[in-house]
């Protein structure tokens, strides 16, 4: 259920809090006053395209903000969509400024279709175009299905699953057709470019080890000339380190036994000595395996270049060309067995377009047996929306199967007698839409699970005796869920259970819009001023007053015989 609504900044509204009740909550108020920001307060809170002309003139952004009293199944929603669920209760916001839009849910910022989703279990907005939407076959079988309930719905969801998976196996069975020339040149390519890599016998890091051996190679006489020198510096030889290094230690050692303090200098001149040997015997190793000739180079070049050259061709690395390998490895494989693979791939389809029939005409039975019983209850309602000599039908069609099954579903309406059926879109005008509208959703009203409903310009066209029929049809409506309706119809508004006044207000320097909630004395004066009365006549009062009664009969009337 909604339970608030708190708009600030908004068009001509500059802050306004309505709490709604359960029931039928009717909005009224003068021509202008301000009716429709409201309810587009609501669309725009549920992502329609946010336009910053609709922020108050002065302001800095507009905010609208839409509180609910969430049932189980939205909880579970939330939190499925990793949501904060506050104390069973869910907060939709929007925020507009002059450069961005930001929508939240319980105070986390959300995506457009996070919050379309969500809204979806929340509630159902009606307004003018979705009356319009009767026009339309498509409407026309979701209210089918929507009347055939939980079996139509399952039935519905595994025909969608089914046909996409017929049509996968349809695009795979495409792509691997083939005439016999062009599966033996697709397999010789295929074993050529296996062989190749096959062949070539790669192993996982030899490119890397290749390319240090490669460089070390092309660089050998520039690394020659430098360890040779160094060696020479370090070395042995008459003028080299190790030499020099050896006579300082044979000199400081033939004096050290004269000072104790020359001994730890002695220890550290032999340590060194130590480690140049070392170092010139590590070095004359790595000179010794410098050494290579012209063909081990050729040998590591000739190599680096297959590799390479695979690496071009099949992948970035040679992890990459081992997995195209692979690859194509099973492609052969089945082109090999292409005929084998062909008649497992054709058994698939075939079971699958079998599967997809037999669930299409189960769908397809599933509404026929339940146009019947809509047909009846429709009828049955428009009557009760004062339409006098209503036939109605659901004609069922077959089409060619698609997501949604195999019917093509339409309303035929007569309101005349001796009239012939005809599709609504040639018999019905927008005031008859909105009232066949009302009829569905009352009909469906067992089975949404929507709990809140909103309707704008349900009164359309409308008057009279009409007035009254769309009147009580609101009031039955109402029991099941929470409705919420903008009127200019006495008839209508004399049946809420919560009656808000929308009116404009103008200080002298600005206008804004506000809405309160009604107390029974002010009700009676907005029915009067709904009446056509210019003033609040004592008759007027009196008029509406009666009116207030008549529709506190029809409720007690429907509370009865709902109970029998």
């Amino acid at each position: 259920m909604l339970l608030s609504v708190h708009v600030k900044n908004m068009a001509l509204i500059e802050e306004a809090e309505v709490e709604f009740t359960s029931g039928l909550n009717v909005l009224t108020g003068e021509t202008g006053a301000g009716k429709s920001i409201l309810l587009g307060s609501v669309n725009l809170a549920l992502g329609a395209k946010a336009d910053k002309e609709m922020i108050r003139k002065g302001a800095d952004y507009a905010q609208v903000e839409l509180t609910f009293d969430a049932p189980e199944k939205v909880l579970r929603r939330l939190e499925e969509m990793e949501l904060p669920a506050e104390e069973n209760c869910v907060t939709i916001s929007r925020r507009i400024s002059d450069t961005r839009s930001v929508s939240r849910i319980n105070g986390e910022n959300v995506s457009a279709r996070q919050v379309k989703e969500l809204a979806e279990l929340l509630l159902d907005i009606h307004g003018q175009h979705e009356h319009q939407s009767l026009l339309k076959k498509r409407r026309h079988r979701e209210i089918l299905d929507a009347y055939a309930g939980e079996e139509a719905a399952v039935l519905l969801e595994k025909t969608g699953r089914l046909y996409r998976e017929r049509n996968l196996l349809r695009e795979e069975l495409n792509g691997r057709r083939m005439d016999e020339g062009t599966r033996k040149r697709e397999l010789e390519l295929l074993a050529f470019e296996l062989r190749e890599i096959e062949e070539a016998m790669l192993r996982e890091g030899e490119d890397e080890e290749l390319e240090k051996k490669y460089r070390r190679m092309t660089n050998s006489r520039r690394i020659g000339e430098a360890v040779g020198s160094v060696y020479r510096f370090t070395g042995s030889g008459e003028e080299g380190a190790a030499e020099l290094l050896g006579r300082a230690v044979r000199e400081l050692s033939s004096v050290a036994a004269c000072d104790g303090a020359l001994e730890d200098l002695l220890a550290q001149l032999t340590e060194t000595e130590g480690l140049l040997n070392d170092f010139n015997r590590e070095l004359a190793d790595y000179m010794e395996e410098m050494e290579f000739d012209e063909a081990d180079f050729n040998a590591v070049e000739e190599r680096l270049n297959q590799i390479n050259h695979l690496k071009e061709k099949y992948g970035r690395d040679i992890p990459a060309v081992l997995e195209y390998g692979r690859e194509i490895r099973g492609k052969i494989e089945k082109l090999e067995d292409y005929e084998n693979d062909m008649r497992r791939l054709n058994a698939e389809y075939e079971a699958a377009e079998n599967e997809l029939a037999q669930t299409a005409r189960a769908l397809s039975q599933t509404r026929r047996q339940a146009s019947k019983g809509l047909a009846a209850t429709l009828k049955k309602a428009l009557a009760e929306l004062n339409f006098a000599n209503v036939d109605l039908a659901v004609s069922i069609e077959e089409k060619e199967i698609a997501s949604d099954g195999m019917d093509e579903v339409e309303f035929l309406i007569s309101t005349n007698v001796g009239e012939a059926l005809k599709p609504l879109a040639m018999v019905s005008s927008g005031g008859e839409l909105s009232r066949i509208m009302l009829g569905v959703k009352t009909v469906l009203a067992d089975k949404d699970e929507v709990d809140t409903l909103i309707f704008d310009e349900i009164d359309a066209g409308i008057s009279g005796r009409t007035a009254w029929k769309v009147s009580e049809k609101l009031g039955e409506l109402s029991g099941a869920h929470q409705v919420i309706l903008i009127t200019h119809l006495p008839q209508i508004a004399a049946m809420a259970d919560s009656h808000f006044l929308i009116e404009k207000e103008n200080d002298g320097s600005s206008t804004s819009t506000n809405i309160r909630r009604l107390s029974r004395q002010e009700i009676r004066e907005e029915l009067a001023r709904l009446l056509g009365t210019d003033s609040l006549s004592e008759a007027a009062v009196s008029n509406a007053e009666e009116l207030l009664q008549q529709a506190s009969r029809i409720k007690q009337n429907e509370i009865s015989r709902m109970q029998v």
